[in-house]
């Protein structure tokens, strides 16, 4: 969290807040989200005097664009961006300031501090780490269902494991996970091999509306995530499985329940989402 509906939130409010404004000079009060360059000072040099083209995203990562530098930011559990006035009071938890020439600021804050920030000359970023492993995004016309088919082809790896692996489909977590499983009526611990053409179908589809479902509704707010603006999302009141343990499926009044899989809480239906026969 937060998962690619989220991530896609946040990067269509900041388009509307900071697309177009110009650094004047950039403030880390928390040196270690700052991974790239490894001098801080070099960091806010590199940035001064740059504008913002676009912000754009890539799986759970934002691409801030600007005028011959990429900006990669990830938030990981808990970090959030907002615009300021300059004047206004400073969250004890504020790591990255970017001071616009307008007197307006962007904060970067983050309570569990885990975020990161990349920085990359154009091009760079899509080479090299963190961005240059990612694979399938499920919200571009090139994910097809055949597509799905190849990425998942003869695997062995439970289907929920291989969703969460960034490397084959980018941006699913755990949320969207166990949502989408849910609706394909697929058991998590599933293995992907022994999946039938029709429950990757139906997989393949519940993937893709549970996703364009979630950015419409602005994302999901379990814990504490609010968009550029401030404001959470409401997909979390569409939940069919995730959270809700031993309260009834919505489809058939069995008791939800909850196991681990791959090191994550998972929540799964018994009766909807029974283990496929080999």
């Amino acid at each position: 969290m937060p998962e690619l509906p989220e991530v896609e939130t946040v990067k269509r409010t900041l388009n509307v807040l900071i697309k177009g404004k110009q650094i004047e000079y950039v403030t880390v009060r928390l040196a270690r989200i700052i991974q790239r360059p490894d001098d801080i000072q070099a960091f806010a040099n590199m940035l001064a005097g740059h504008s913002v083209v676009n912000v754009e995203r890539r799986g759970k990562f934002l691409r801030i664009v600007l005028d011959g530098l990429v900006l990669v930011s990830h938030l990981r559990m808990e970090g959030r961006y907002g615009l300021f006035q300059k004047n206004d009071p400073l969250d004890k938890h504020t790591h990255v300031i970017f001071h616009f020439t307008d007197g307006t600021e962007l904060r970067y804050t983050d309570v569990r501090q885990f975020g990161t920030m990349h920085l990359f000359q154009p091009g760079e970023d899509l080479r090299l780490p963190p961005l240059n492993k990612l694979g399938q995004e499920p919200l571009e016309p090139a994910f097809t269902p055949e597509r799905f088919k190849e990425i998942v082809a003869g695997k062995s790896t439970k289907i929920k494991s291989l969703l969460l692996n960034q490397e084959y489909v980018v941006g699913i977590g755990n949320i969207y996970v166990d949502e989408s499983l849910h609706r394909a009526g697929i058991h998590p611990e599933d293995s992907a091999k022994v999946l039938s053409g029709e429950q990757l179908d139906n997989l393949y589809e519940a993937i893709v509306s549970t996703l364009t479902e979630a950015v419409n509704a602005g994302g999901s707010s379990v814990k504490s995530y609010v968009n550029g603006q401030g404001e959470s999302g409401s997909y979390q009141d569409q939940h069919l499985i995730y959270g809700r343990k031993d309260q009834p499926c919505v489809s058939c009044g069995t008791m939800i329940e909850k196991t681990v899989v791959g090191g994550r809480g998972t929540h799964y239906c018994p009766n909807c989402q029974r283990p496929t026969a080999i």
